[in-house]
């Protein structure tokens, strides 16, 4: 079995597929306590993730709809 990528280095895309992945693994239940949790954590940096891509794509797109904003400054 192949090592997951960083999470830091996955586009939102892919963090955002492997996101839905680990939930439908944690609502399917069945798994050891360890493994359990490891997928949690897993989860939750990988919504992280998919926040962080989010915020930086809403501060481009607010810059491109308020270019005079930055000049006021």
């Amino acid at each position: 079995m192949t090592e997951p990528a960083p999470v830091d280095e996955l586009a939102y895309e892919d963090a955002r597929n492997e996101l839905s992945e680990v939930v439908t693994a944690l609502e399917r239940g069945g798994l050891g306590l360890d493994e359990s949790l490891a997928l949690w954590e897993r989860g939750e940096a990988l919504a992280a993730r998919c926040t962080a891509h989010l915020e930086g794509a809403r501060t481009r797109i607010e810059a491109a709809l308020n270019p005079d904003e930055d000049e006021e400054d």
